[in-house]
């Protein structure tokens, strides 16, 4: 017989969040993005959860925490009403739906805030799950963290009406 999994369940982020998050973070770049970008591009890109604006960013957007029996295992960031900055799933539940609820939910806040689109800067990574979602690439990025040159792909999604 099969087992039944936890159901995840979503909550706001709290501030003692930050530890866990910037663990599910670097777990996430180093696990999943192999494929896409350089060890070193990796490095640079982890190194951003050692820096005290990684916690100031979680809390100035509005970031929800995804949680299997209350422990989280997955995050996602709306800043202000129409652009995703983060969404990152611990490896050891890729490919389970939680990036899928946490964008659900940020979907419907933003629709909720009056955003009649919602924008992201996908990974090279991350760009085929938002293109499954409706999301359309309007422009390749090239951006400079730590020293190091990474790719991202600016996507944009119209909010339709719920059905």
């Amino acid at each position: 017989m099969g087992q039944t999994l936890p159901k995840p369940a979503l909550r706001p982020f709290l501030p003692d969040d930050v530890p866990v998050l910037a663990a599910i973070f670097t777990a996430s770049i180093e696990q999943l993005t192999g494929d896409d970008y350089s060890e070193v591009q990796q490095q640079a890109w982890m190194e951003a959860a050692e820096d005290e604006e990684f916690g100031k960013r979680l809390a100035s957007d509005l970031t929800l925490i995804a949680t299997l029996e209350g422990s989280p295992v997955g995050f996602a960031s709306l800043r202000g009403a129409d652009h995703i900055r983060m969404l990152y799933v611990h490896p050891a539940v890729a490919g389970q739906g939680i990036a899928t609820m946490l964008v659900d939910a940020l979907e419907k806040l933003a629709g909720s805030r009056g955003a009649k689109s919602l924008s992201v800067d996908a990974s090279d990574t991350a760009e085929g799950f938002f293109a499954k979602r409706g999301y359309t690439a309007q422009q390749r990025n090239s951006i400079t963290i730590n020293d190091e040159w990474l790719a991202n792909t600016t996507m944009k999604k119209t909010l339709g009406a719920v059905p």
